[in-house]
């Protein structure tokens, strides 16, 4: 039996216990809020080594902000925790019910998804938030991080299982591969006698290597090719705001747009003033030709740049002559993330909600609140840019699946 295989047996077992688990997951999470904050000197010092590793290694600075812990988003993890804690038990939920003809009585009732598999890139806040979010709905988790956030996540994930075992679960509830190569991740995609969902969080080719590879149900998360579209009726002055804050806010995370569309009536207004706003970032725009010649100093945009997830400061830029050309750019290019419109155009607003086919269509408001803590589900495992189970932040729900309940007196067929 391989390390892996032996990890997908614990993680089974482990499962077995979780759902007959009650309170005892609320314990264990509320534990594991309060260990996280009492050791964050801990946490802090094993994530100073992997960011000194990641700078050394010349990685962006974007890239270091998404490994990076302080003190704050510490807080924020066990804040995370203690909210999935306190949220209400998504297990065991009656969705239907009813009694048929032949007094047989049928519910239909939420159960846990049984061992999820997770491949995810430097952000050691997954790790927490993964974890917490599966332990809540029943499922034990295989974790397996990236190796520039290696120290941090072995780090968390030891804090997650101590916790675990001081509240009657098994601390296999939650495992961390500590092989970081290639084959660790091929052998979790294989690994079909254990898992039963992974889930890959990252950028375009992680996500497309696992989708391409895994023997593994996949659900798809997280490539935000992300579109911004201010059209001929919008206010500027909103326009500018939108785009700085879904492009600067945080342009490392899957929902910061990619790609501004303009309407060419009010492009030659509307870009200089959005392009003071993202010059206090040093935003690098990579225009169209229209874009140009109202924009002389941007550099050309290529073909991929319209298809690019940059994750860094840096935003294509169109120019469009109608809402229709708007909606067939983002049509071809977009990954199904976030779009919004900007407008004052009550029609135009509403033909844009209806046509594009994304997980998250905004109006007039950016698309940085994809977000389940945003959108009231609590923390998320991630963002569903598929259509099958679940589609959109993913929270408790959409780790949880069904099966029937079934109550007779000696029916037979």
């Amino acid at each position: 039996m391989t390390t892996m295989e032996a990890m997908g047996k614990k993680a089974k077992e482990a499962a077995r216990a979780l759902a007959r688990a009650g309170q005892e997951k609320t314990a264990a999470l509320q534990a594991a809020a309060r260990a996280l904050l009492a050791r964050q000197e801990e946490l802090l010092a094993a994530n100073r080594a992997d960011v000194e590793a990641g700078e050394a290694g010349g990685m962006r600075d974007s890239l270091l902000d998404r490994l990076r812990l302080t003190e704050s988003r510490i807080a924020g993890m066990a804040q995370a925790l203690r909210e999935v804690a306190e949220a209400p038990d998504p297990v065991g939920r009656v969705l239907s019910g009813e009694v048929r003809p032949n007094g047989l009585q049928i519910q239909k009732i939420t159960v846990p998804l049984g061992v999820i598999g997770i491949i995810y890139e430097a952000r050691p806040n997954v790790t927490s938030d993964a974890a917490g979010l599966c332990l809540k709905a029943g499922n034990a988790v295989i974790l397996r991080g990236g190796k520039e956030a290696f120290r941090s996540n072995l780090a968390v994930a030891q804090v997650l299982r101590d916790a675990l075992e001081e509240s009657g679960l098994p601390a296999d509830c939650v495992q961390l591969v500590e092989d970081t190569s290639r084959q660790s991740a091929q052998e979790l995609m294989g690994l079909t006698g254990y898992l039963d969902v992974l889930i890959p969080r990252g950028g375009a080719g992680l996500i497309r290597a696992v989708k391409e590879n895994s023997r593994v149900p996949v659900i798809e998360t997280g490539v935000g090719n992300c579109h911004a579209y201010v059209d001929a009726a919008a206010d500027l002055d909103m326009a500018a705001d939108i785009v700085y804050n879904a492009k600067c806010s945080r342009p490392s995370v899957c929902n910061a747009i990619e790609t501004l569309l303009v309407h060419e009536k009010i492009a030659g207004e509307a870009l200089p003033r959005i392009k003071s706003r993202l010059d206090e970032k040093q935003v690098e725009l990579r225009g169209c030709q229209k874009a140009r010649a109202i924009l002389p100093g941007i550099a050309a945009a290529a073909e991929e740049d319209w298809a690019t997830e940059y994750n860094d400061y840096i935003l294509a830029v169109k120019v469009v002559g109608s809402l229709e050309e708007a909606l067939g750019h983002i049509a071809r290019y977009s990954s199904g993330h976030s779009e919004v419109i900007v407008t004052e155009d009550y029609s135009a607003a509403q033909r844009f909600l209806e046509e594009v086919d994304s997980a998250a269509v905004y109006v007039n408001a950016s698309t940085r609140f994809t977000d389940g803590g945003e959108f009231g589900l609590g923390a998320e495992i991630g963002i569903s840019t598929q259509k099958m189970h679940a589609r959109g932040p993913m929270g408790l729900e959409e780790l949880t699946s069904c099966k029937y309940v079934i109550y007779g007196e000696g029916q037979v067929r």
